[in-house]
């Protein structure tokens, strides 16, 4: 490398004596299109060299970085640069969630580069003795009467779940799968390090008997969610998709449902997007029972419109909507679906737990098993069959009989 006159040639830059060993740099252009110098130590000569050497060979391919970049400033162009623009809304919450309250306190001023399998599991054990409610100064944002626990000396010991821990490792985990691919690290460290799975809690599903009577007392009181109740429970669906359904969805003549949309909660805003995957999208049979609650809402939207007025603001045409048009918050339907529970007097499940029930209900509806096949998404009719094998008893036959008469019939 070095001339026949002893000389280096310009920005080869050069080896020297450094503490107890040795060091070298290297004259680069950075991204920005400025020249510095990029240094490399080690403890011989010979490794100095070697790593010297490598340096010139990164500077002749293009731009080099001089300062590597610490996690949080990762972090943040990976939320602002790939999550954000390609990923769901409700994606980009969830990680920026993550990032800010549990991975940037902990390993944020780490050098990404030197980020190792240690440093993530010591963050994950630690961060599960950690207090959110002191981390967060939650009690302290309190007004100063109603404080009641960190702030003044208490701590609460709110520590993070199983689930949260998972969650902000599968956060950091997605962030350096990035960095790998962009080759800033040459391994992801937190995909090496094992997470406890969170333990699921098994909840009893509703009987059809307890399903119905939680619709009788719906129909009974003229609730405006009865139609969804209905829908939840016969169909299956999930929350943000009933909430997203609009009027063009239903095909009354057809008996027909087309389920495309959901109404998701990100962040601050309430968003009307299509549903996760092309294969969430389908046209369901709608059981007389469903026609029967959909009609009925059609009729209760109508009053609603009229009363409202010019204070209508029905942009959507969904079917579920306030008093005003307006969308309902998926929190709310969830909150709505609690307090009818206990207002009809049934233990309360959560709302996502129906979907077991719906198998039993449809027996008990006397649907027809190729139209119930359709409607559960089994590919083998014989799967459905052991469904309806299972479920002919005395005591569904009459609380569909009640349920059919609280709706007037179900003709």
């Amino acid at each position: 490398m070095v001339g026949m006159s002893g000389k280096r040639g310009n920005g080869e830059g050069s080896i020297y004596p450094y503490k107890n060993g040795f060091a070298a740099y290297v004259w680069v252009t950075k991204p920005d299109g400025k020249r510095a110098r990029k240094y490399a130590y080690g403890k011989t000569r010979e490794e100095v060299h070697e790593k010297w050497l490598n340096l010139h060979a990164e500077a002749k391919k293009g731009p080099v970085a001089t300062r590597h970049r610490t996690v949080t400033a990762f972090l943040t162009y990976w939320l602002d640069s790939v999550v954000k623009p390609n990923l769901a809304p409700l994606t980009y919450v969830s990680y920026e969630g993550c990032v800010r309250l549990y991975i940037a306190p902990h390993l944020g001023p780490k050098r990404l580069d030197r980020l190792t399998v240690r440093d993530v599991r010591e963050w994950l054990t630690k961060l599960a003795t950690v207090c959110q409610c002191c981390a967060q100064g939650k009690d302290s944002k309190r007004a100063p009467a109603r404080r009641k626990c960190c702030a003044i000396g208490e701590c609460c010991e709110a520590y993070p779940s199983r689930r949260v821990i998972q969650a902000a490792r599968d956060a950091l985990r997605a962030a350096l799968t990035h960095a790998v691919t962009e080759e800033e690290i040459s391994k992801n460290v937190a995909s090496l390090v094992k997470v406890p799975k969170p333990r699921r809690r098994r909840i009893k599903p509703w009987s059809v008997a307890e399903a119905s009577q939680f619709l009788t007392d719906a129909a009974a009181r003229d609730d405006h969610l009865v139609a969804a109740w209905v829908l939840v429970l016969c169909l299956g669906l999930r929350r943000g998709e009933v909430l997203g359904l609009t009027w063009k969805s239903v095909d009354f003549e057809r008996g027909e449902l087309y389920v495309d949309h959901q109404i998701q909660r990100a962040g601050r805003e309430i968003l009307h997007r299509e549903t996760k995957t092309e294969d969430s999208d389908d046209f369901l049979p709608l059981p007389a029972l469903c026609l029967k609650a959909l009609r009925m809402r059609r009729a209760q939207q109508m009053g609603d419109r009229k009363a409202a007025g010019e204070l209508w603001q029905g942009s959507h045409d969904l079917i579920f909507t306030t008093k005003y048009g307006t969308p309902i918050e998926p929190g709310n339907m969830t909150r709505m679906f609690a307090l009818r529970a206990r207002r009809a007097g049934l233990r309360v499940i959560p709302l996502r737990n129906t979907r077991h029930t719906c198998s039993s209900l449809l027996v008990a509806l006397k649907v027809h098993p190729k139209v119930a096949q359709r409607i559960l998404r089994h590919s083998q009719i014989a799967m459905t069959m052991e469904v309806y094998a299972e479920a002919s008893e005395e005591e569904v036959r009459a609380a569909i009989g009640q349920l059919s008469d609280a709706m007037g019939g179900t003709g």
